[in-house]
């Protein structure tokens, strides 16, 4: 039978087996976001937090369950997926490494744009540094830049794995807004925080469906 998504829908999952391996963490896991959707992903651990937001970026297989994305029976086509794994490459510069994620989903941007999200992730005159010397918390911010360029229209779909993890409160306050900005954009998001996520509008617990 083929699943019937809201019309404003941007993601719904129906009936998903979370699972690592051999081994299934959660059954029958239900969701559904709009357009405005900030959804703040919590449960115990081991509930598979990190492994469903790895489902939904396509790097693990999902093995029971229905997706609608965007309307159609599939996994999203490169979700912005921000996680513990950095993927920054250590040989590049700051400014490189930035581009070259932006470059994955069609973006050439400016040198003006390079600066300004690097500024607005407080890494302003950082540009040409190598990303070796940085400490893992600026490494991190390099990931989150790319936040303050990429609209709905490019990527509809925010993955997020505790993007407030090491950032000032400064920060937090920045992302906070960026975040909200793009679900009323018509953007949605998925994330996992151990803080309070103040700008939350729906929760999804994966508690209530561990096996």
């Amino acid at each position: 039978m083929t699943m019937t998504a809201p019309a404003d829908a941007v993601l719904v999952l129906d009936n998903w087996t979370v699972q690592r391996g051999e081994i299934a963490l959660c059954e029958g896991v239900h969701a559904s976001l709009r357009a405005g959707s900030i959804c703040h992903l919590i449960g115990a651990n081991g509930t598979g937090k990190t492994t469903l937001l790895m489902q939904l970026a396509g790097l693990l297989p999902v093995l029971t369950g229905t997706t609608m994305y965007l309307g159609e029976e599939s996994l999203p086509i490169q979700p912005v997926y921000v996680s513990h794994q950095l993927g920054i490459h250590p040989n590049l510069t700051v400014a490189q490494n930035l581009r070259f994620l932006l470059n994955l989903y069609g973006i050439n941007p400016s040198g003006d744009e390079i600066d300004a999200a690097l500024s607005w992730v407080g890494l302003a005159g950082f540009e040409s540094i190598s990303s070796s010397h940085l400490s893992a918390g600026q490494t991190r911010r390099i990931t989150l830049a790319r936040l303050y360029l990429l609209t709905p229209e490019v990527t509809p779909l925010w993955l997020l794995d505790e993007p407030f993890t090491a950032l000032d409160v400064a920060m937090v306050a920045r992302m906070e807004d960026k975040l909200q900005d793009f679900v009323q954009a018509g953007g949605a998001i998925v994330m996992t925080s151990h803080q309070t996520v103040s700008v939350a509008n729906q929760t999804l617990d994966l508690s209530t469906y561990m096996v």
